[in-house]
C-alpha cells in the first residue's frame, strides 16, 4: 500500500492568465470566481485535490500586478507573495508566448521559495503556429531556470494530467490535512459573496466592478432553501446608478444569475436579496478593508 502524501502548491501569476480557470479544472468543481477581466481575484483561496493516496491543497492567489496607490491592490500583492511562503511547490502561470515585465517580477519573487518550481504556460491551444512554442521555452528558461515546464490549456483540461502527476511526486508523504470530500476551506457565505461579485464582474464595464465589494448580511439556512441577503457597496453614486440600472433591471439580471450559480453550489433552493450603496474609497481604507476581510493571516 503506498504511504499517503499531502502538500501545499501555490499558484502565482500575473493577472488574466488564467489561474483560477486552472484550478477549477484540476479540481473538476468551478471555486474559484473567473472573468475576462484581470485581479478578479481579492482573496486567497484554497483548493483541494485528492486521489486514491494523494491530496494536494492548491492556493489560488491575487494576480501579482505593478505597485498600485491602493490599499487594496497592495494587500492583493501580499497575499499572493504569502502565499509562497512556506508550500511544497510553486507553479508559476504565463500566457501563451508572451513573457512581459510582470512575468519577470512574478519569477522573481517566486525565487524566495526553496521548493520545486513549475513553469506552467496556459492557453497554447490559442496558438497560431505551435512552432513558436518550444523556441519561446528554450529562450526563457536559458536565464529562469525551472524544475519542468509544462505547456497546457487551462480551460480545455489540456495536459493537466502530466502536470498533476508531477505534483503528486514532488510532495512530502504524509497524512491527509482535510476530509477526503472537502473542496475547499472557504465557508459557504465566502462563497455567495464570490458568487455575486463574479457576476458583478462579467455583466458590468471595466470601471464599476474593481470599486465594487460584496458583504454576506446574513446566511439562513433552513432545509433545502437558503435566505441570503448581500450587500453591494461602490463608491461613488454614479456607481450606484450604472450597478442598479434603468428600474433596477441590471441589479435583477445579476442577482438571476447569481442565484443560478449558487444553487448549483448549494444544491438547495436559494432566495437571494441584492441591495446597494456608497461606501466612499473604500478599496483605500484599511479599516473598511479590513471589516471586509481583506487581511488575512499569515
Amino acid at each position: 500500500m503506498n504511504a499517503s502524501r499531502f502538500g501545499f502548491v501555490a499558484i502565482v501569476g500575473r493577472p488574466n492568465v488564467g489561474k483560477s480557470t486552472l484550478l477549477n479544472h484540476m479540481l473538476g468543481f468551478k471555486l474559484s470566481i473567473t472573468s475576462r477581466k484581470p485581479q478578479t481575484t481579492r482573496h486567497r483561496v484554497l483548493g483541494i485535490w485528492t486521489q486514491d493516496h494523494i491530496q494536494i491543497a492548491f492556493v489560488d492567489t491575487p494576480g501579482m500586478h505593478t505597485d498600485q496607490p491602493k490599499a487594496m491592490n497592495r494587500i492583493m500583492n501580499q497575499t499572493a507573495e504569502q502565499a509562497i511562503s512556506g508550500v511544497d511547490a510553486v507553479l508559476m502561470l504565463t500566457d501563451s508566448i508572451r513573457w512581459n515585465e510582470l512575468d519577470e517580477r512574478v519569477y522573481q519573487k517566486i525565487q524566495r521559495a526553496s521548493c520545486p518550481k513549475y513553469w506552467v504556460i496556459n492557453k497554447i491551444d490559442q496558438l497560431d503556429n505551435k512552432n513558436m512554442l518550444l523556441p519561446h521555452i528554450q529562450n526563457v528558461v536559458g536565464d529562469h531556470p525551472f524544475d519542468e515546464v509544462f505547456p497546457i490549456s487551462a480551460l480545455k483540461s489540456l495536459n493537466l494530467t502530466p502536470l498533476l502527476e508531477a505534483l503528486s511526486c514532488a510532495i512530502p508523504e504524509g497524512i491527509f490535512l482535510y476530509d477526503e470530500d472537502q473542496v475547499t476551506d472557504r465557508s459557504e457565505r465566502f462563497m455567495a459573496a464570490e458568487i455575486v461579485r463574479e457576476q458583478i464582474m462579467r455583466q458590468l464595464g471595466d470601471e464599476v466592478p474593481y470599486e465594487t465589494t460584496v458583504e454576506i448580511e446574513s446566511f439562513d439556512r433552513q432545509g433545502e432553501l437558503v435566505g441570503i441577503r448581500a450587500l453591494i457597496s461602490v463608491e461613488r453614486e454614479g456607481q450606484k446608478a450604472i450597478l442598479v440600472g434603468e428600474a433596477g433591471s441590471r441589479l435583477k439580471q445579476i442577482g438571476i444569475e447569481a442565484r443560478r450559480r449558487l444553487e448549483e453550489l448549494l444544491d438547495a433552493h436559494v432566495a437571494l436579496k441584492l441591495w446597494v450603496k456608497v461606501r466612499a474609497s473604500w478599496s483605500n481604507d484599511e479599516r473598511a478593508l479590513k471589516s471586509l476581510g481583506y487581511f488575512e493571516s499569515d
